[in-house]
């Protein structure tokens, strides 16, 4: 690793490979029922509104087995 030419503050933080704190974080909040349920049904949401689009697109996506003539191709 190349060293800088200027001063810097916190020079050490700057040359060393990897900055390890000895602060630990605050443990994480336990979720309430509430927030448990609202996760699952936004999830439930999301899988539901996958699954529908797909049953409603597969048709469309199908290639028709007769060829579709438009009205103008049938009067004449």
């Amino acid at each position: 690793m190349f060293r800088r030419r200027e001063p810097v503050p916190f020079a050490f933080v700057a040359e060393a490979d990897r900055f390890r704190s000895n602060v630990t974080p605050p443990p994480r909040e336990s979720l309430g029922k509430t927030q448990i349920a609202a996760r699952s049904l936004v999830g439930l949401t999301v899988a539901a509104g996958l699954v529908g689009s797909l049953l409603f697109g597969m048709p469309a996506l199908q290639p028709s087995h007769a060829p579709q003539k438009s009205e103008a191709a049938v009067a004449r």
